[in-house]
């Protein structure tokens, strides 16, 4: 595959930091909460990547985190200091742990210009977008904010999920090449607002998601599908009680 641009400027996407975590205690003891938010600053040069995860990442909780539609999360450092000021968390910029602990930190792409599909290539590793984030409450725990998971949601400020097509080894330093753009051309944002839209006021680009079959991940599209057969049957005419063959 041809690498192409990342972003309309027609640059690669900058790799800021890499970060990995394995399983922690979260939060005061009392909570008895483990997790691998809190992810640290990779000084390697070098990692492998597996379908699964970086090399020396793991997840506490697979039933929620994790699996191979959430094998890296991907955020935008261009956000940082918009949450600096939203949490009142100025600290934030200078975080030694990964501030939403994420996998990579990036610069030249965000929710607006990354789609479901999109194909990078990072390394000798090729990764898919699979789905925007829905933050849990261990984000809550990890920045100490009651706010942080609505305003997260609400703002589109999400980050994205990748899935590993190809294994390989990745340069901490990147930079990441996007192979492939979707033809779908469906933003992370518009991913985010589409699960947002329970009227289904964009019931195009919700339907356009809901189709996005083995591409964005199941976790996600399945309850877009669920919401338009809802919907679907609620507009459908009821039948009356008494049957043609009856007249």
């Amino acid at each position: 595959m041809e690498a192409v641009a990342a972003t309309v400027h027609g640059v690669p996407i900058v790799v800021m930091r890499v970060n990995v975590s394995g399983p922690r205690p979260l939060g005061p003891p009392w909570l008895e909460v483990t997790s691998s938010i809190a992810k640290e600053r990779v000084t390697a040069g070098r990692l492998s990547l597996t379908e699964l995860n970086l090399e020396g990442d793991d997840q506490s909780d697979r039933t929620v985190h994790g699996g191979a539609d959430k094998a890296v999360y991907a955020y935008p450092s261009e956000h940082l200091a918009a949450w600096a000021v939203d949490l009142d968390q100025p600290d934030l910029l200078d975080s030694t742990t990964a501030p939403f602990g994420e996998n990579i930190s990036t610069l030249g792409a965000t929710e607006d210009d990354v789609c479901i599909g999109d194909v990078w290539r990072w390394g000798t590793a090729v990764l898919q977008v699979a789905q925007p984030r829905w933050p849990c409450q261990k984000l809550t725990l990890h920045r100490g904010s009651a706010v942080v998971g609505g305003l997260m949601r609400s703002s589109g400020r999400t980050g994205w999920y990748l899935r590993v097509l190809e294994p390989g080894v990745v340069d901490v330093a990147g930079p990441i090449d996007v192979a492939e753009r979707h033809a779908a051309a469906t933003s992370v944002r518009a991913a985010n607002e589409a699960m947002l839209d329970r009227p289904l006021a964009d019931r195009g680009t919700v339907a356009a998601l809901a189709a996005l079959d083995g591409v964005l991940a199941d976790e996600w599209r399945l309850p877009l599908v669920e919401r338009l057969a809802r919907s679907g049957a609620a507009r459908r005419p009821k039948r009356s009680g008494v049957s043609e063959r009856t007249l």
